[in-house]
């Protein structure tokens, strides 16, 4: 007969967001470590992170520390290929440059106005909540940024609030690099209360 007895110990051991997916976006001009230590953490904790761009695939996203060049990232996956419901969470990284190019591809504010339907973590970083704007999502949101922009989340009817991290249901923003580590807290606990679609529907 099927003996189904399998897995009981071992799910114990099994890191906090094992068999979750998350979706990075980003493009030229990312601030190179609000990418590398969200991912790092991520992966730390078992999920699959996977870096999509308007780019595509395979080519090159250019890192920045600061105003310095710094690594460049391969494209995973373009843009127009991500679907929400492929997802767990979504990671929107800063960068000055790179927020104001998203917002100029059609496919990446649809991607994030898609997803955030879903109801699942939304995560942005430093520059990266100026794309809530287009999305329409800043509107009467409590959140933070990179305090240069707050004049512009203000605008957008967001409530601005300056602390390391903000969180607004499933929406999560931080301000800077040094949010990192309150900014991978959130959004771990934010994943691991979130509806486990991707067990549910474990079939790759």
């Amino acid at each position: 007969m099927d003996q189904v007895e399998v897995q009981e110990p071992e799910k114990a051991n099994r890191p906090a967001l094992s068999g979750k997916r998350v979706a990075v976006l980003m493009t030229d001009g990312v601030e190179q470590v609000e990418y590398t230590g969200p991912r790092s953490f991520l992966e730390q904790q078992g999920a699959q992170v996977i870096l999509i761009s308007p780019k595509g695939v395979g080519e090159a996203v250019q890192g920045m520390n600061h105003d310095a060049k710094g690594d460049t990232f391969a494209v995973e996956m373009n843009v127009k290929d991500a679907r929400p419901a492929d997802f767990d969470a979504l990671v929107l990284p800063g960068g000055e440059q790179n927020p104001l190019a998203l917002r100029k591809s059609a496919e990446s504010i649809a991607f994030i106005r898609d997803f955030y339907e879903t109801d699942k973590p939304l995560a942005a970083i430093c520059h990266a909540p100026w794309v809530l704007i287009d999305a329409g999502i800043a509107e009467s949101k409590n959140l933070t940024s990179w305090p240069e922009i707050q004049d512009d989340m203000k605008k957008a009817g967001a409530e601005w609030v300056d602390q390391e991290v903000v969180i607004d249901e499933k929406l999560i923003t931080s301000r800077k690099p040094d949010d990192i580590p309150a900014f991978n807290d959130a959004l771990l606990k934010a994943m691991m209360i979130s509806p486990d679609m991707a067990d549910m529907g474990a079939s790759s």
